[in-house]
């Protein structure tokens, strides 16, 4: 049994930090009644925690290659733990958000460290047998986020969603001192990109923030207008600091690859429209319907229940074919069953979600377990491991981005039909983001049909490329 304490104690953290992501979505209008919040600030205490992940998963990334993954696995687990404690303690929304900002600090540390541990901890067999319980944790934690925080919620109230972090970090802290070896690596060579990763997160940072914003003042509002203004010169920023440093953060020349560059794309887009609805969803069954936060969890886990139960049946049935089958077939599920749940009407119950979750779930577990392998062969070896790390920031920026566009729609909607049926409104509401979403949903199949055509790694560039780093754990599906 001690051979796999080292398996748990990443385990443990990973399923904490995953869980995270969406635990907070069925405590949100008990935490909104406590603190008095507004829609917008319920927008970002879900999406500030993504964003941050997001922006900083590349620039961790790098660092763990420098400092030793070990040394950053622990760092982030005791950023994560503290800013947990100061979340629970929150007096206001803006405590809490910023909270939750320290909270995605500590998730990219520990998330880009987690597959180069078990690499370093397990061989052979062991090693596989590793590989196979980490992902079914990580599956775990997509379907025990929305239950265990309406569990929790219902039981001991929104600040021990956040509270129950402590214990579980101590604990995953303490077997990583214990149990994990201490980092032997050489350092990575070269200068990290410091000007590169602070383009990209202020990049990323000001688009979402014009994004959320655009729904409380409206597109033609100056700051609005001035931060989407931002993000475009932080973004050109970037790219021109990539074309010139010898150790990029992100390699650009992947970007001429049109498969890799379809799949990332797509990548983002199956997450905003399988996941960045169900906050909305969310908000529909307990403020309309006045589901407790239990039933609230439990009415939306359909979709990871057939995600879990498609992955195996699918990667096993589809063995050998096109990756475009299974990924272009997952995909036009997922914006097929988006689209059924404008079944949503105003005397609708809860089971009017039922068909949608259901298909879409069986989308996400036919195209996401093919979607990481499919992109890692479109590129050659040497840049498998800066592949893995900029297909899994499109996927995490694709859930921060979603949260703000389909929030904007559902905002300005409500706000459109006016309060004298709240029902009827919010039923239109969700309507809306359910159209969005879903087209997002089809539009990504497109473009893996069109764009992902060869299966295999082209020939190595005659360039240089940047050493690779490990894999970037993906969020779950």
């Amino acid at each position: 049994m001690r051979k796999w304490t080292p398996l748990t104690a990443i385990c443990v953290g990973a399923f904490m930090l995953l869980v995270d992501t969406s635990i907070v979505n069925t405590a949100l209008p008990e935490m909104s009644e406590d603190l008095h919040s507004t829609f917008t600030a319920l927008q970002w205490v879900v999406d500030v925690y993504a964003l941050t992940l997001a922006a900083l998963l590349m620039a961790f990334g790098s660092l763990g290659d420098r400092l030793g993954h070990r040394r950053l696995y622990l760092a982030g687990l005791a950023v994560f733990g503290l800013a947990s404690l100061a979340c629970t303690l929150a007096p206001g929304a803006g405590t809490l958000i910023a909270a939750r900002a320290v909270q995605g600090i500590g998730a990219a540390a520990m998330m880009t460290s987690t597959t180069a541990l078990l690499n370093a901890a397990y061989q052979g067999r062991d090693r596989g047998t590793a590989f196979g319980v980490w992902g079914a944790v990580n599956g775990a934690a997509a379907a025990a986020g929305p239950v265990l925080g309406g569990l929790l919620t219902q039981q001991f109230g929104w600040r021990s969603v956040f509270l129950v972090n402590l214990p579980i970090a101590a604990l995953a802290g303490w077997l990583t001192a214990r149990r994990l070896a201490p980092d032997r690596t050489a350092p990575a060579a070269g200068r990290f990109d410091l000007p590169g990763a602070t383009a990209f997160t202020l990049f990323a940072a000001a688009l979402t923030y014009g994004l959320i914003e655009s729904g409380e003042r409206g597109w033609s509002d100056p700051l609005v207008l001035g931060t989407l203004a931002g993000a475009a010169l932080a973004l050109a920023a970037f790219t021109a600091v990539e074309l010139r440093t010898a150790h990029p953060l992100l390699d650009l020349r992947l970007l001429r690859n049109p498969a890799f560059t379809g799949l990332a794309a797509a990548g983002l887009l199956l997450t905003a429209a399988a996941f960045a609805q169900l906050t909305y969803t969310g908000l529909w069954l307990q403020q309309v319907l006045h589901l407790g936060p239990l039933s609230a969890g439990l009415a939306v886990c359909p979709l990871a229940a057939a995600a879990f139960v498609t992955a195996p049946i699918g990667t096993r049935l589809l063995r050998g074919a096109p990756p475009r089958l299974p990924i272009g077939l997952g995909l036009v599920l997922i914006g097929t069953g988006t689209l059924l749940l404008v079944l949503v009407s105003p005397g609708s119950g809860w089971t009017a979600l039922l068909p949608g979750l259901l298909v879409t779930g069986t989308g996400v577990g036919l195209a996401t377990p093919q979607m990481m392998s499919a992109a890692l062969a479109t590129v050659p070896r040497e840049r498998a491991g800066t592949a893995s790390g900029a297909f899994n920031t499109a996927r995490q920026l694709g859930f921060a981005l979603g949260i703000a566009v389909l929030g904007t729609v559902f905002q300005n909607t409500l706000r459109d039909r006016g309060p004298a049926d709240p029902r009827h409104a919010y039923a239109t509401a969700l309507d809306h983001v359910y159209l969005t979403a879903g087209a997002a949903g089809l539009l990504a199949a497109a473009l893996v049909v069109l764009l992902v055509r060869r299966p295999t790694a082209p020939a190595p560039a005659s360039a240089p490329a940047p050493a690779p780093v490990e894999d970037r754990s993906p969020q779950p599906s």
